[in-house]
């Protein structure tokens, strides 16, 4: 694996320092593994729901639960870029995990609309299903630019 050089490390040094040194990377660090612990929990109710036909408002009041943190996470990872980058979304550093988190938030809004719509239960689920496939690719490239920015210190 490549070693970062100083040209394309994720933080500079003062950007590590505000990292460092700001509650809200404390709030981002508590709030992701409670989302997706709420995401593990949604999923297997949204899957029993269109397996089984049960348990219908359990599994919508999951994914209404999931969707609430993700907004949250949104709005508190925003202020954390704002903090440490100087800008609330889109800093070069994490641009494409920014512009895939847009998508995750427009499938989950339009689950809500689904919802609030009154369309059928199964066609709400396949909607929070394709919702959390991108929510599970964009945790995973948050996932690992953690990695990387372990590795960089490492280095």
């Amino acid at each position: 694996m490549n070693t970062p050089t100083q040209t394309n490390r994720l933080y500079t040094a003062d950007q590590r320092a505000r990292r460092d040194a700001t509650r809200w990377t404390l709030v981002q660090g508590v709030l992701a593994p409670l989302q997706f612990l709420v995401f593990i929990v949604s999923l297997a109710l949204v899957v029993r729901y269109i397996a089984t036909g049960d348990g219908y408002q359990i599994a919508t009041a999951s994914v209404l639960v999931k969707t609430a943190f993700l907004y949250i996470i949104m709005i508190t990872g925003a202020i954390w870029e704002k903090v440490v980058f100087g800008q609330y979304l889109l800093a070069p550093a994490f641009f494409w995990e920014d512009v895939f988190s847009f998508g995750v938030i427009a499938l989950h809004t339009a689950y809500l609309w689904v919802l609030f719509a009154g369309t059928d239960p199964l066609t709400q689920m396949l909607v929070a299903l394709a919702a959390y496939a991108a929510y599970l690719i964009n945790a995973t490239q948050f996932v690992l630019k953690l990695r990387a920015a372990r590795l960089e210190v490492a280095a």
